[in-house]
């Protein structure tokens, strides 16, 4: 958050300052209004499609080792939607006003889709072990959101502290959208793609041979170009 904190555009005159509260700084402070941050994650449920084959699954996760093919996939993408607001009062005699932020924030996941190859029969001891796979990758999404809600919110509070922020009249609402744009928004989304690398670990090179000698050798075998036969 260092690094967010230097990007703040803010030149809030009035706000830190050992000084006693001015007249105006009081009327802010006490008349204006709580400073409101709002945060929920929101997942909405998954599903399973067996409708698509390894190579189609190959090329849609992209990045393949050459000859490795990609047997199950878990998709979605994360999402972040910030809604700024606030009341202001203003102080024509010292030419500032203040705000007390109202931020609403939303991270999402939408519906995610797992899928196992089509080659696989559900059912099948394959399919199971490839769906078990899958699993793990929808699990590591479900349970990430609850973790990157609870660093955002911490983050949001030491930031804002409940407090007003100041700002020359006519540039608080402006400065505080571009603090959201510029500064927040890039953390948040940064924080949400974090998931990726959890998402890695479980496609280790051990985890890859181990799905290729499961159910004594199914896998492979589905995978095994047919022999072309001979001509008579």
């Amino acid at each position: 958050m260092k690094t967010l904190l230097a990007l703040v555009l803010w030149s809030w005159a009035l706000a830190v300052s050992a000084a006693p509260r001015s007249a105006f700084q009081a009327r802010c402070e006490d008349s204006i209004g709580e400073t409101l941050t709002v945060l929920t994650g929101a997942q909405n449920g998954f599903r399973i499609d067996n409708s698509v084959g390894y190579r189609s699954l190959t090329v849609m996760k992209g990045r393949a080792r050459p000859g490795q093919y990609v047997l199950g996939l878990t998709r979605t993408e994360s999402r972040v939607s910030i809604n700024v607001g606030g009341r202001l009062l203003s102080d024509p005699a010292s030419g500032y006003e203040c705000i007390a932020p109202h931020i609403e924030v939303r991270l999402t996941y939408p519906p995610i889709v797992v899928y196992v190859s089509r080659e696989f029969r559900p059912g099948s001891c394959a399919y199971e072990e490839v769906l078990a796979h899958e699993m793990r990758h929808l699990n590591a999404y479900l349970d990430y959101l609850p973790r990157v809600e609870a660093r955002v919110r911490k983050a949001l509070a030491q930031r804002f502290e409940g407090k007003p922020l100041y700002a020359p009249i006519g540039q608080a609402q402006g400065l505080l959208q571009r603090e959201v744009d510029r500064g927040w928004m890039p953390y948040m989304k940064n924080e949400m793609t974090k998931v990726e690398a959890l998402q890695a670990a479980i496609d280790s090179p051990q985890e890859y041979a181990r799905l290729g000698k499961v159910c004594g050798g199914e896998v492979q075998l589905l995978l095994r170009p047919p022999r072309r036969s001979k001509a008579s």
